[in-house]
């Protein structure tokens, strides 16, 4: 019975003891990403978006969060995706922050807050694309499909020296 005991404890204590993430979860054009919740600063349906003339295909434009002016980055655009026909023309806005500077993803919908054990993340498909394969960071089997997971930093690097001539 100690034998049976020892082993329970020492089974739940290693799920316990198991590395566990959270992303804030949300889908562009039917696939699913996430973003590590910790790097999520707001989350919100802008009511407008000023247009950047003369700027980068991937920010959309600017808007006013609180008082500061925040750059949209479209992920439709950045991601080559189709561009949105139906629903929500608008979108929503997942706000992040960078070196000290703050830039929302426009995004089609966003989900829950999910958290998954560390050591289910895989890596990225050989097959996945090039324009994603250096902004993914793994990703996560689950029943409702694949779950990318951005990496912000290099997102927003990609086009950083385009993105900074618009502010």
């Amino acid at each position: 019975m100690l034998d049976a005991a020892s082993n329970a404890e020492a089974a739940s204590k290693g799920r316990d003891d198991e590395n566990f993430l959270s992303f804030v979860t949300f889908k562009v054009a039917e696939h699913f990403f996430g973003v590590p919740v910790e790097r999520v600063q707001d989350i919100l349906i802008p009511d407008t978006i000023a247009a950047v003339p003369g700027g980068p295909k991937e920010v959309r434009g600017l808007i006013n969060l609180r008082g500061r002016i925040v750059t949209v980055v479209d992920l439709r655009v950045r991601l080559s995706l189709a561009n949105a026909e139906t629903g929500n023309p608008r979108g929503m806005c997942v706000t992040v922050e960078k070196d000290g500077e703050f830039y929302t993803l426009l995004v089609d919908r966003v989900g829950d807050v999910v958290t998954l054990p560390a050591g289910r993340r895989e890596q990225n498909p050989p097959t996945l694309d090039p324009t994603w394969r250096n902004v993914i960071r793994g990703v996560f089997r689950r029943d409702d499909g694949l779950l990318a997971i951005l990496d912000i930093d290099r997102l927003l690097d990609i086009r950083a020296d385009a993105i900074a001539g618009v502010e």
